[in-house]
């Protein structure tokens, strides 16, 4: 029998998370490394902050690494968070908006990017802690937000 999970025992892990808007009002979306837990599974871009970094300065950083790309700190919109236990660690995730970006996405480091329309984003398989932005992020997208 395992002792159930109290906050003492479950370790937190920050990452941060983006949901990049194109001009015709679609979401880039990566799928995760197959060789990775919840591989294969499409999710937002991002990934985990290190310690000392800011969260805005992880992510700037983090989409850099995965598609090339250049964000500006200041084009970063705060727009929801996840708080999600997984049953090795409990995940905290702030989603950011970015409408401005320097570059053009690639996959530099998951085997795939799909651009979707905010009411399609749930077809596709995501992990537990990114389907419940998709409410947010909708609303946010139709009210222009």
């Amino acid at each position: 029998m395992t002792a159930p999970v109290t906050a003492t025992s479950t370790r937190l892990v920050l990452v941060v998370a983006a949901a990049l808007v194109d001009a015709d009002g679609r979401v880039l979306i990566a799928q995760r490394p197959h060789d990775k837990q919840l591989g294969g599974l499409w999710e937002f871009p991002g990934g985990k902050v290190e310690p000392g970094e800011r969260p805005e300065a992880a992510l700037v950083r983090e989409l850099a690494e995965e598609l090339g790309v250049t964000v500006d700190p200041a084009a970063l919109e705060p727009l929801t968070f996840a708080s999600h236990g997984y049953e090795m660690f409990h995940l905290l995730m702030p989603l950011y908006l970015v409408r401005r970006w320097t570059g053009e996405p690639r996959a530099l480091e998951a085997p795939a990017l799909a651009w979707a329309r905010p009411d399609e984003l749930h077809t596709y398989a995501m992990p537990p802690a990114d389907a419940p932005l998709l409410a947010a992020l909708r609303a946010a997208l139709k009210t222009g937000a």
